[in-house]
């Protein structure tokens, strides 16, 4: 995640972290249904016009920090050299996220919870995907000109980590997720690799 440069992009950064805390906290504690932007706002000590800055609705910002590490994940792909193959540069990213952000990180963990019990919050993350891959595309492309090959790539990835994480929830974390979704991306044959 990129540090905010100025004083001013700093304050924005902790009000945005307390409000999706406070959603993720609130939403896990009463179900998200319980839960109106009002408290949210109360519980961070903003006003609701402030919330409405960082947020279109609460389920937005209990996604936020899903958003924020998927973020984080086109950075460190855009970080890579430039010479590495597109597929390795998504692997090496995904381990380096992992590494940065070690888990279980409790926030995500009581995301995913949530996630499987709310239809709401799987639309609205199911919306973020389709950006994220689109994002994920332009940031492959460098790599992988053929931009059909880049989106398959994209997908394709994002499918996988999806499948991983599906697959260590149901595992109870028997296995270490990064070697789960490592091997999994290991697994995947991709055109160009």
């Amino acid at each position: 995640m990129e540090t905010p440069s100025t004083l001013r992009e700093q304050k924005k950064a902790v009000t945005r972290r307390a409000l999706a805390g406070a959603a993720l906290r609130l939403a896990v504690e009463r179900g998200l249904d319980g839960v109106t932007v009002e408290d949210i706002a109360d519980e961070a000590g903003v006003s609701r016009r402030t919330f409405s800055n960082y947020f279109a609705s609460k389920e937005d910002a209990v996604l936020d920090a899903d958003r924020d590490r998927l973020r984080a994940l086109i950075s460190l792909v855009e970080a890579r050299p430039a010479d590495e193959e597109a597929w390795q540069a998504l692997r090496a990213s995904t381990a380096e996220l992992y590494r940065v952000r070690p888990l279980p990180d409790v926030e995500w963990m009581a995301q995913l919870r949530l996630l499987r019990r709310h239809p709401s919050l799987l639309a609205r993350q199911a919306g973020g995907q389709v950006a994220l891959e689109r994002d994920l595309t332009a940031a492959l492309v460098p790599r992988e000109p053929d931009e059909e090959v880049a989106r398959l790539m994209a997908a394709t990835f994002l499918t996988t980590i999806r499948t991983g994480i599906g697959l260590w929830l149901e595992g109870a974390g028997e296995q270490q997720l990064p070697d789960l979704v490592d091997r999994l991306l290991s697994r995947v044959r991709v055109q160009g690799t």
